[in-house]
């Protein structure tokens, strides 16, 4: 027996709209909305990624009741679920929106409704899309990262920076971004360079708000003819890293 969605008064997840506006439209609906604790509201605010699909319905003699999966990816891997209940059992049978934030709240919620016990549940099993999203391989943290992509972009002075398409993503959808420096001096970086010469090489990876990560690499080197510091920004690791042999090379 097929399950007429249509009836349970609910738009469909496909909708492009962002995680804000997915979220902002189900706690606009919700007459419980006020009760979710801050934290989780706070976890979704910086969400990067939503899921919506309908979990079971129950329909008998004008009554029906459907509930609802909301899931959504956020910037450090995890994922936060909230469970909707949508219904017409009360007075003038007007559709009901409740959301909770576990599955047992659900059902304590939906034990309450005055349905008849008799009528079949139909219930789907889980299908979540975001785990098509992989696991961000860095620790994330959500800032001005737009900016900050710009400010390292702008101290470039390598003759061949990254290109035209990286930077327009990462001005326009940069996220969150995490600073770590990569260890290790250029192989031709031996005895008889210049005292003074150093090198240091800089991973800045930027997670964007499709759920893509874009690295670039920053190269600091004192390999100058006046000894001091310069930066460099490459698209690869091997790019910097090739860039650091050079410059090592011409001073050794």
């Amino acid at each position: 027996m097929s399950v007429p969605y249509e009836t349970a008064a609910y738009e469909p997840a496909e909708s492009p709209e962002s995680p804000e506006e997915h979220l902002a439209r189900l706690l606009g609906r919700a007459l419980n909305s006020f009760e979710l604790p801050d934290e989780t509201i706070r976890q979704l605010d910086c969400a990067l990624a939503h899921d919506g699909s309908l979990h079971s319905a129950h329909y008998s003699s004008g009554l029906h009741r459907a509930t609802y999966r909301h899931t959504w990816l956020l910037a450090d891997g995890s994922a936060v679920t909230l469970w909707e209940l949508v219904h017409n059992t009360v007075p003038g049978s007007e559709t009901q929106h409740e959301v909770y934030t576990d599955e047992e709240e659900l059902r304590a919620a939906t034990a309450r409704l005055p349905l008849p016990s008799d009528a079949p549940d139909f219930e789907l099993p889980a299908m979540v899309e975001l785990a098509a999203f992989p696991e961000p391989r860095h620790a994330y943290t959500p800032d001005d990262s737009a900016d900050h992509a710009r400010r390292l972009l702008r101290r470039a002075e390598n003759p061949d920076p990254p290109g035209d398409e990286i930077a327009t993503l990462l001005l326009r959808t940069a996220f969150a971004h995490e600073i770590t420096q990569a260890f290790g001096r250029p192989s031709r970086s031996r005895r008889g360079s210049r005292p003074g010469l150093s090198f240091s090489l800089y991973e800045h990876a930027f997670l964007l708000t499709d759920g893509q990560e874009i690295s670039l690499w920053e190269v600091e080197h004192t390999a100058t003819p006046d000894g001091r510091h310069m930066c460099e920004v490459y698209a690869t690791e091997d790019a910097a890293r090739d860039a650091m042999e050079r410059r090592a090379g011409l001073l050794g």
